[in-house]
């Protein structure tokens, strides 16, 4: 039995959480350093960006975390702290002051940092800001940490769940940031989950992995992949479950939380898309291995024609065909079917590689709503997949024009 529940990262037994202004980014409005912290050290799991040039935060957090542990992640916003002569020392010393606010190792804090790439970070605000940020840790502040961390983000990214494991009720929450350069590959923008269940770090990785496979990895706002992008959990134990320490039932039971959690922040990062008007999910049935079907959806919510016809409600379903057809997935163009759903209703458009009948005007109305389904069928295989996405509006150029300056 898995219900939603309120709190974020902070749902979950043992957790607080905090976001201060500390004078990163020019707008005092805006929260721009974030706390996560563990009551207890917790087993601790993260992945990375695929990105050759890798912000500086996650090479010291990778060696924080070697021995798969954690009670601690600070992170700033408003400067990515890549590309920097001194970024690892500046991570490292973050580290270090947190850990001496709160009396712990520094060792036991992962660090991580999102906003413009290239421009050297300052340790000052951020030291000048720790006291405030460690005592604003409140068990209710979760909406000021996922605050502090957005950057062009609209709306804050929070999500939890409770679910029965081993008998003890659990709970896992999650707060995320991301709405453009987003296109991940083994991770994704910034992503920070807790819990309370018991597991072992061994499991916890890999969960994390094979779950990344099928959330964040589906999820593009714009084919940019970020140097910054992580996933990072912790699980503390404290709801008093046996531990995972190996797969089977409460490991599938472990795995069918953390997908809720996951799959609700990417429906929510890609539906914040920079300068997105509509949220695009592309569910693909009927292919004959799940590559393929990742592949093929993948490909269609990365299109930036189909995204431009979707931000006019145009159902040019060719372009749907287009992507597919360069993705590099092994389908039979003469067995593909596409249909548009959206609480407007239901329009097939293309039945056996080629167009039906249907009414324009039904389309649009269907394309005009906040949230679109492409519906993608190659045949009668029995794999399927699904991707997230958003338009492509004129917004997103302006977003982007200036985004330094």
């Amino acid at each position: 039995m898995m219900k939603q529940i309120t709190g974020g990262v902070c749902a979950a037994q043992g957790f607080t959480a905090s976001g201060v202004h500390c004078g990163i980014r020019k707008n005092r409005s805006k929260r721009d350093l974030s706390l996560i912290l563990s009551e207890t050290k917790a087993s601790a799991a993260a992945v990375y960006t695929s990105n050759l040039v890798k912000g500086a935060p996650l090479a010291v957090t990778k060696r924080h975390i070697a021995d798969g542990t954690c009670r601690a992640v600070i992170c700033n916003s408003g400067n990515a702290n890549t590309c920097n002569a001194d970024g690892e020392a500046v991570a490292e010393e973050t580290c270090v002051l947190l850990a001496k606010a709160l009396g712990i190792d520094p060792s036991d804090v992962a660090v991580a940092s999102t906003g413009v790439i290239g421009q050297p970070l300052d340790i000052t605000p951020i030291a000048e800001g720790i006291p405030a940020l460690t005592a604003a840790l409140k068990p209710d502040g979760s909406d000021e940490a996922a605050e502090g961390i957005m950057t062009t983000d609209t709306v804050k990214k929070e999500i939890a769940v409770e679910f029965t494991l081993g008998g003890k009720t659990c709970r896992m929450g999650g707060i995320a940031k991301g709405s453009g350069m987003i296109h991940p590959n083994l991770a994704t923008m910034l992503v920070f989950i807790t819990t309370d269940a018991a597991v072992s770090p061994v499991l916890l990785e890999k969960a994390l992995r094979a779950d990344v496979a099928d959330s964040f990895n589906m999820v593009s706002v714009d084919g940019d992949t970020s140097t910054n992008d992580m996933v990072l959990v912790m699980a503390n134990g404290m709801a008093g479950n046996a531990p995972v320490e190996e797969e089977g039932e409460n490991y599938d039971v472990f795995r069918t939380a953390l997908a809720a959690v996951t799959k609700g922040l990417c429906r929510m990062i890609a539906g914040d898309g920079e300068g997105a008007t509509k949220l695009l999910e592309c569910t693909v049935t009927g292919a004959d291995d799940e590559a393929t079907a990742k592949t093929a959806a993948k490909s269609v919510i990365t299109s930036s024609l189909l995204k431009a016809a979707m931000f006019g409600a145009d159902a040019n379903w060719g372009r749907v065909l287009c992507a597919i057809g360069y993705s590099g997935a092994k389908v039979d163009p003469a067995k593909i079917g596409v249909s548009f759903r959206s609480a407007a209703g239901e329009i097939k458009v293309c039945e056996n590689g080629a167009g039906v009948d249907f009414s324009e005007e039904e389309a649009k109305t269907v394309l005009s709503e906040k949230e679109i389904v492409i519906e993608v069928s190659l045949g009668d295989g029995p794999a399927s997949a699904a991707a997230w996405g958003c338009d492509l509006t004129y917004e997103y150029v302006k977003i982007n024009g200036d985004y330094r300056t």
